[in-house]
């Protein structure tokens, strides 16, 4: 897919609602800085080399990944770097889920998966998009690579 729009007309019924209302709260609360693109097939959101010039280190040629949403096969995935690289993020994500929503949390290392369509916890995305800036992601990413 070239385009988020391209991406978005090529999804099922069933995902298209959640999918735009999920990328209507990432658009809405993620902190000034991040970039909306297309990585690795999904809409991404990135930070840009004008802010990062160096790049992501397995390719610096793309701009330092954040977060990703993605329709899987059997999920909706939300692919969230901060959450993979700051203990106390993931530890706050995890607390905070069950306040939100009745379903089990189903998530890797920073990927939370939405399995039923009708319980993702889109109030719980948006607080976890505001909770880690461009300036703290690459602070954090640097930390983590030295």
């Amino acid at each position: 897919m070239d385009s988020v729009e391209a991406y978005l007309e090529g999804l099922e019924d069933e995902r298209l609602e959640p999918m735009q209302r999920l990328m209507d709260v990432i658009r809405t609360n993620l902190p000034e800085g991040f970039e909306e693109v297309m990585q690795y097939g999904m809409p991404s959101w990135v930070v840009p080399h004008s802010l990062f010039p160096d790049g992501y280190h397995v390719d610096p040629s793309l701009p330092l990944p954040f977060l990703s949403l993605g329709s899987q096969k059997r999920h909706i995935g939300l692919y969230h770097m901060g959450i993979y690289a700051d203990e106390a993020l993931l530890e706050w994500f995890t607390h905070e889920y069950p306040k939100h929503c009745s379903t089990k949390l189903d998530m890797g290392k920073s990927c939370i998966r939405f399995k039923n369509m009708a319980k993702i916890p889109y109030d719980l995305v948006a607080d976890l998009c505001t909770k880690m800036t461009p300036e703290e992601w690459m602070r954090r990413y640097q930390d983590a690579r030295a």
